[in-house]
């Protein structure tokens, strides 16, 4: 919801720009005493006045603020405490039911339910209801004493002492950690990490207040320092097994997957039926790319669970990969089925691009994307699905409002900053001189293995791809994290965005340590290859860090898979991804980007005269063998003709294009994005000389 002082516009086709959510000021006189008085500002008196027990100021002041953030999370709360006290149950089940519609996973909303369950004698309910509470918060020292409770009265005697003991376990915890753990259950991580972090500092090594630490971390997905936590905290308590499948968790992320199964191994020998350890090992398994292997685990997790709606997706991605077109399709409509609302998996469906919903479907996507209760993940993957499917259909119109809503609740989501990226790519054309690498000529690992294939998503670079990998000499493997990774860690923990360590500190390091990076990605990438000469590396976002792949890597060879502006910023416009590509979401964003990797690029061609092979798209479709040869010449490698027919290549492919690659190439979607033209005008104004300076 918009805070008191703002309001949300939405600027449709029609109007002179495009149809994204902004938000605007609206401040006039009448808004000025309003504006001083925000729910922020007043909970702390809300929570004194609920500790002093003024239930009917706490009443009179909620209504009051909720007239202007009707969905005030805390507000909403604070009410029905208050009037629960106030003996109006029956209003406080309804205030927590319209708390529901918006905060369903809030756990102080089923924990005060319970004790209005209470209040009307209905054990079995309040049981329920405290249940799911410490379920989402386990931490809920309060629910635990009403199920202590509770479990006694209705017999339930096992349950009464599990229940005590994690009373007792709770209440051993120190204040700080038991509130932030509250605090971080709920998603309040700005609140908890603070405090956490001031206990740690006052009171030195503590398991729990470490392992809390990292979790936040996790949820920040700031995994490197989340990794060191939890190794301390093994080191530290070796048999903690809630901390060791954390770390196997973390490690997973990092991508450090042969670390990572043996973790899993490890707990698995003592419990081997626990179903989120068999989860992790299979999510682990598509990670390393054994995407049969993991439809076996996944297709065990559905004996016990056959409606697991996330457990078909899982399956139906895995297929994708391996080129089962069918039976992808046949799970997608399982997890579907499974949860109407499911948003994954209709886009999963779109993003097929060749798939056709029914009518059926159709009307299943529209009434799921305009209920009110609809989660905001489903609602922007239905956003983007459904902008597919009305572009299938020839409702350009139409499909773009969709884009341009989904995109809206995407970005809204985000604290991507475009000056950030600019500002280091400044930083690098600065430092990293044709000079600067001569006098780093020969550094680094001098294995000619990887092929980088860099750009901007949705520029053809899955087709590079698989021509290569259609070779007998090439691995073609996905898009690795490993580079990036590198940079972070040259980054430094707690870096400044807006004063970073890298590229700067590409200035401090010798030969020995750029040959340890370039050796090290070798060793971490071994696990993605089965023996041939060379390797794919197809992550898009390295080409922001081609200086430092020139040094720790100075034989790679790197390939710019560059296509004409308007057909790719807009291709990512409409594009959902998975994960990361955070400039994607905005015309000013995916703009932006795109002139910063122009000129980034023409750096490193000056920089770096012939060390990176461009390969426009268009003329890939124009003239696919002598682009072809082109290619393999640059990468030293003979002609094959299986090249040529990259679509027959049986391999797992993850990108977006999975399907469009195992087609033979056409000409159909180079001009698509003009049957939207008429609603980007905004980027082509942004792009500005970038529509013509692609080609120079």
């Amino acid at each position: 919801m918009p805070s008191s002082g703002t309001r949300s516009v939405e600027l449709r086709a029609d109007s002179p720009g495009p149809p994204f959510l902004f938000t605007v000021a609206a401040m006039n006189s009448s808004d000025v005493a309003l504006a001083t008085v925000t729910p922020a500002s007043e909970l702390p008196r809300l929570r004194a006045l609920l500790r002093q027990k003024q239930f009917a100021q706490v009443m009179a002041s909620t209504e009051a603020l909720l007239g202007e953030c009707p969905r005030d999370r805390d507000l909403l709360l604070f009410r029905a405490i208050a009037q629960r006290h106030l003996r109006r149950t029956e209003d406080a089940l309804g205030t927590l039911r319209t708390l529901e519609i918006h905060y369903p996973q809030f756990s102080r909303l089923h924990e005060e339910r319970g004790r209005c369950l209470v209040e009307l004698k209905q054990a079995s309910a309040a049981i329920e209801s405290f249940a799911r509470a410490v379920k989402r918060s386990p931490a809920l020292l309060g629910a635990w004493r009403m199920l202590d409770g509770l479990y006694r009265l209705t017999g339930r005697n096992a349950d009464a002492a599990d229940a005590a003991s994690q009373v007792a376990r709770l209440q051993s915890l120190p204040t700080e950690i038991l509130t932030a753990s509250g605090l971080f259950s709920d998603g309040d991580l700005d609140v908890a990490e603070p405090l956490v972090r001031a206990y740690l500092l006052r009171h030195g090594h503590h398991v729990e207040a470490m392992r809390l630490l990292a979790r936040i971390g996790m949820a920040r997905q700031v995994y490197d320092d989340a990794e060191l936590l939890l190794a301390g905290v093994l080191e530290l308590a070796p048999h903690y097994r809630a901390a060791r499948q954390e770390y196997a968790s973390v490690l997973v992320e990092l991508h450090k997957h042969e670390q990572a199964r043996s973790e899993i191994n490890m707990l698995l020998k003592d419990d081997p039926d626990s179903r989120e350890l068999r989860t992790l090992d299979a999510y682990n398994s598509v990670g390393i790319g054994e995407h049969e292997r993991a439809i076996a685990l996944y297709g065990s997790l559905l004996l016990a669970t056959p409606d697991d709606a996330d457990v078909h997706l899982s399956i139906a991605h895995a297929e994708k990969t391996l080129g089962r077109r069918q039976q992808a399709i046949e799970s997608y409509h399982r997890a579907a089925a499974c949860r109407p609302e499911f948003g994954d998996a209709y886009w999963s469906l779109a993003n097929l691009k060749t798939y056709r919903f029914t009518d059926e479907e159709f009307s299943r996507m529209r009434t799921a994307e305009a209920a009110a209760t609809t989660r905001t993940a489903d609602r922007i993957h239905l956003c983007f699905a459904l902008g597919k499917a009305l572009e299938d259909q020839g409702e350009y119109e139409e499909s773009f409002r969709f884009y341009a809503r989904g995109n809206a609740l995407k970005r809204a989501q985000s604290t991507y900053q475009a000056d950030i990226i600019e500002s280091n790519a400044r930083r690098q054309t600065e430092l990293c001189t044709a000079e600067f690498f001569a006098n780093r000529d020969g550094w680094g690992a001098a294995d000619p293995d990887p092929i980088f294939i860099i750009g901007l998503p949705r520029s053809g670079s899955t087709l590079i791809e698989q021509i290569l990998a259609s070779h007998s000499k090439v691995e073609g493997t996905h898009e690795l994290v490993h580079i990036p990774q590198a940079a972070r860690r040259l980054r430094g923990r707690d870096p400044d965005p807006r004063n970073p360590r890298y590229p700067g500190v590409l200035t401090e390091m010798n030969a020995e340590e750029f040959s340890t990076l370039g050796k090290q990605y070798l060793s971490d990438t071994r696990i993605y290859r089965t023996g041939k000469a060379f390797f794919i590396d197809k992550m898009p976002n390295n080409m922001r860090h081609v200086g430092l792949i020139h040094l720790m890597l100075p034989n790679a060879r790197i390939i710019d898979a560059r296509r004409e502006p308007m057909a790719c910023c807009f291709s990512n416009l409409k594009q959902l991804f998975a994960q990361g590509q955070e400039f994607t979401y905005s015309i000013d964003d995916i703009a932006r980007y795109y002139r910063t990797y122009l000129e980034l690029m023409q750096h490193w061609e000056r920089a770096l005269s012939g060390r990176v092979l461009r390969v426009q798209h268009e003329d890939m479709v124009a003239d696919l063998e002598t682009n072809v040869r082109r290619i393999l010449e640059y990468c030293g490698l003979d002609f094959e003709p299986q090249c040529i027919e990259f679509h027959k290549t049986k391999r797992s492919v993850r990108t977006a294009s999975s399907e469009q690659v195992r087609q033979p190439i056409t000409r159909v979607g180079l001009d698509h994005w003009k049957h939207f033209e008429p609603w980007l005008d905004p980027l082509k104004e942004a792009l500005g000389d970038a529509l013509t300076r692609y080609r120079q």
